[in-house]
């Protein structure tokens, strides 16, 4: 039953992602482009997407089980770190040059194109490589103490 919600679920988001033009790099740059031709028609996806998550967010604090009888895990970090702000950045550096972001790009290998394709490969390599490190880096960490 999980698999079937995380597909179902998966569509409808990907789905709203080609409908409301995120999966459309020249749109997404025109909405990033602020000092210039700027497109402000991606401000309603995100609101959209804000209040829908915030709304989420605050019925998923009132309980202890997902609705289909996981434990709830929500996000308990409340720092900002390095890792934090140069991830950040290395998104918005990555998204303002390509015009993708995860979400938009995996959506996008569904209309086909070389550009998306590439996009998730170098994101996945990005995936490994950080993945690699963070473990070399744990095992040092381990080492030293």
């Amino acid at each position: 039953m999980q698999v079937l919600m995380a597909l179902i679920t998966g569509l409808i988001f990907g789905l709203g992602l080609i409908l409301s033009g995120m999966t459309d790099p020249a749109k997404v740059i025109g909405f990033l482009d602020i000092a210039g031709a700027w497109n402000p028609s991606l401000v309603f996806v995100m609101g959209g997407a804000i209040l829908i998550a915030a709304i989420a967010f605050h019925f998923a604090k009132t309980r202890s089980k997902a609705l289909l009888g996981d434990d709830m895990r929500l996000p308990t970090a409340r720092q900002i770190d390095r890792r934090l702000v140069l991830g950040g950045l290395a998104f918005g550096v990555g998204w303002g040059l390509t015009g993708y972001c995860p979400g938009p790009a995996l959506a996008s290998l569904a209309i086909g194109g070389s550009k998306p394709l590439i996009f998730v490969v170098a994101m996945l390599a990005g995936m490994a490589i950080f993945e690699i490190q963070d473990r070399r880096s744990s095992a040092h960490k381990r080492k030293a103490v």
